[in-house]
């Protein structure tokens, strides 16, 4: 069985093409990633982004069948809320999933292609980028903007905000959308929002004494605490990489 959403403004010409598109998503050439594959393909004179989930593992394939959304839904209603929200995110189209009588199977989520100029991970590379300390508080202001509309990205990660100049300022967009939460933030879920961003001190200097000028708290309480969080989450990280390891040389 197919499931099959659309935003609003499709036309059943549109809906028909998105349908054969994903139909064919094996046929196409091309695609990145590893766990999910995305591919970039043509549509009526645009670029539409095509990600395929991985088929999850026999546990999540009957929990998403009854009891849980899909990340390709959930990707799908969140692009949608952050649009309501006045968030930037390139413009949900469609999600399809596919599912036997008992177990959930292959799902996709589509997007218009959104061109930018860097992403955030270049700032984490390469401290010689035009307008860099300009752009890295942009980035501290619009995460604050994010934490007070009652949005907490679980995946602010390196790779999942798009930049883009305009003018003489920056937008941002968030991509890889399915782990969200949405509800007022204390001060230490705010901070460790921050936690998977870098390991650099020097970074987390900036956004520490940007994020104490929109929010008005002490500059020393939230390098202190966005500091110990990113220490933890990269003691969290490299401690499952060596397990990890471990398992496979067992194997």
């Amino acid at each position: 069985m197919e499931v099959k959403v659309f935003s609003n403004d499709q036309d059943e010409v549109n809906k028909k093409t998105l349908t054969q598109i994903v139909s064919d998503f094996d046929l196409f050439e091309g695609g990145v990633g590893e766990r999910n594959i995305i591919k970039i393909i043509p549509f009526n004179y645009i670029d539409i982004n095509v990600k395929e989930f991985k088929v999850p593992n026999i546990i999540n394939q009957i929990a998403y069948k009854f009891f849980r959304k899909s990340k390709a839904q959930r990707s799908f209603e969140y692009a949608n809320k952050l649009l309501e929200l006045g968030v930037g995110t390139p413009k949900p189209l469609a999600y399809f999933e596919y599912k036997t009588l008992f177990l959930f199977k292959r799902s996709f989520y589509i997007s218009e292609q959104l061109d930018c100029d860097i992403t955030y991970r270049e700032l984490t590379s390469d401290f010689n980028y035009p307008d860099y300390d300009n752009i890295l508080r942009a980035f501290t202001r619009f995460t604050f903007s994010l934490h007070e509309k009652g949005i907490q990205f679980l995946d602010h990660s390196p790779g999942n905000t798009l930049i883009k100049k305009i003018g003489n300022g920056y937008d941002f967009y968030l991509v890889d959308l399915n782990r969200m939460n949405f509800g007022q933030m204390d001060f230490e879920a705010r901070i460790k929002n921050f936690s998977r961003l870098t390991i650099h001190k020097s970074m987390v200097e900036v956004m520490s004494d940007e994020y104490a000028k929109c929010s008005g708290e002490d500059f020393d309480k939230i390098f202190n605490l966005m500091w110990k969080e990113i220490e933890a989450f990269q003691e969290k990280y490299h401690r499952k990489k060596r397990l990890k390891k471990k398992l496979k040389f067992w194997k």
